[in-house]
């Protein structure tokens, strides 16, 4: 799984950067390029287009939820991994919320990382279980106090996706209709999933109902 797989690798300390350096090789990756600061990690992403972005969520320039969406922005189909020394209670949604694609605490890096780059290499979404168990709070926390989010927070495109999903559309019919790849559709579809706090795909066709979205149930 790992050979040949070209990761950027963003991390302002040059220990913990050789560090990982020496361990994703260990596994058979390629370091396509490494960066220091938010700036130089935009820049090298979408210039050298790795498989993987490993992105420190602390830089010194801009932080990494910025540089996540400022990656995203230009490059949706972008597969960024968070390696953080900050729980998931502080950063783990507005990262994913931003276009990432997974998080790894670096005390948990050893055992994680591997797991977590074939997880998003096949198209899903990484969470640790400290991770899982704060989205599965915050979630039964938003239906608790019916403070789901509505439709604005989504992007003109986003809400293309959910509506095609909820009338029962496949990824690929998806991205036929609106010129992307399937799996872009999928990275999409994950954002969705994030932004509107739910869990479960088959959750957006109520959401797509409840919100008037779609008018009837697909068949």
């Amino acid at each position: 799984m790992s050979s040949g797989i070209r990761i950027l690798l963003a991390e302002d300390h040059t220990i913990v950067r050789n560090s990982m350096s020496m361990l994703l090789s260990s596994y058979g990756f390629v370091i396509a390029g490494e960066a220091e600061t938010g700036q130089e990690a935009v820049e090298k992403a979408l210039l050298l287009r790795p498989d993987i972005i490993l992105l420190d969520i602390t830089l010194p320039d801009i932080d990494g939820i910025e540089v996540t969406r400022s990656i995203c922005a230009s490059w949706p189909e972008a597969k960024i991994l968070a390696l953080t020394m900050h729980s998931e209670d502080l950063y783990l949604v507005p990262f994913l919320e931003a276009g990432g694609s997974g998080y790894v605490r670096k005390s948990a890096a050893d055992r994680d990382v591997l797991s977590a780059i074939e997880c998003i290499m096949k198209g899903g979404t990484f969470v640790a279980e400290d991770g899982v168990k704060t989205l599965l709070r915050m979630h039964s926390h938003a239906k608790n106090d019916s403070t789901v989010p509505g439709p604005e927070v989504l992007s003109e495109r986003e809400r293309m996706v959910l509506e095609l999903t909820a009338r029962g559309y496949t990824s690929r019919e998806i991205g036929d209709q609106i010129g992307i790849s399937p799996r872009t559709v999928e990275t999409y579809r994950s954002r969705i999933l994030v932004k509107l706090g739910l869990i479960h795909r088959y959750e957006l066709v109520d959401y797509a109902l409840q919100h008037k979205i779609i008018g009837t149930r697909p068949v």
